[in-house]
């Protein structure tokens, strides 16, 4: 029989929510039964997984997509992994500074989580609080990772669609993507499509996918301005087809 705290958060409520992630965040024996308990209540929501570079403009995107799924009438859940200190292990959380304005919204909820130094850009336990947003009802839940380069392959694992966000002028950057992230990437977006560059950063991924093994899916290359949200619709399009 579920807990009541499992209950508390399938009934959306938002003391329940919090608590709940943060004892699936500590990997406690109560946060580990809580997921067992929430487990069949999953697999409803759209998952989508925004990674890239530090700099390449992240947050800003995250914020636009939010934005632009609630202008839909989806709820939306944010979990938005900053860096962490190596020696406190804490965490400046500078996404809920950028994304301040959301947090008035009834219709997002956002938690920030601290890397722990972990290498593949999430924190260790974002699937389990992926899942815990699922199980509460979200329509969308949206992971953004670190921001660490390459390594950041294991958002592929916590969400159903990846999204994979350059911008001009990172052509040596992209080559360096082409044995990770260029890989687990369904929709690829070249952001600050508005600076010069943008259609030579288009032409080099497209280049990248044109010797990539073909599958079923074609990623779409996308040009976004994410702080005007331009090209953010389009972005919500694609990803609810890849969906």
């Amino acid at each position: 029989m579920p807990s009541e705290l499992a209950a508390g958060v399938v009934a959306g409520d938002r003391r329940a929510l919090a608590r709940a992630i943060s004892h699936v965040e500590a990997d406690s024996a109560k946060g580990r039964e809580l997921l067992a308990d929430l487990y069949p209540r999953t697999g409803r929501a759209q998952t989508i997984g925004i990674t890239g570079s530090a700099g390449a403009g992240k947050s800003t995107l995250v914020a636009a997509l939010a934005r632009e799924e609630r202008k839909r009438g989806r709820t939306v859940g944010i979990i938005a992994v900053d860096p962490s200190s190596p020696f406190s292990h804490g965490a400046i959380l500078g996404d809920r500074i950028r994304m301040q304005d959301l947090t008035a919204d009834g219709g997002v909820f956002m938690r920030s989580m601290a890397s722990r130094g972990n290498l593949g850009g999430l924190a260790e336990m974002a699937a389990g609080v992926v899942d815990v947003m699922d199980a509460a009802g979200f329509d969308v839940v949206i992971v953004e990772t670190v921001g660490a380069g390459q390594d950041e392959v294991e958002v592929a694992n916590a969400a159903a669609t990846t999204v994979l966000i350059t911008t001009p002028g990172a052509g040596d950057e992209i080559q360096s993507m082409k044995a990770g992230l260029m890989e687990v990437a369904q929709i690829l977006v070249v952001n600050k499509a508005d600076l010069a560059g943008a259609d030579t950063a288009v032409a080099q991924l497209r280049a990248l996918l044109s010797i990539a093994p073909r599958g079923a899916w074609e990623p779409p290359i996308l040009q976004a301005i994410a702080r005007t949200s331009d090209g953010v619709a389009a972005l919500v399009d694609a990803i609810d087809r890849h969906q």
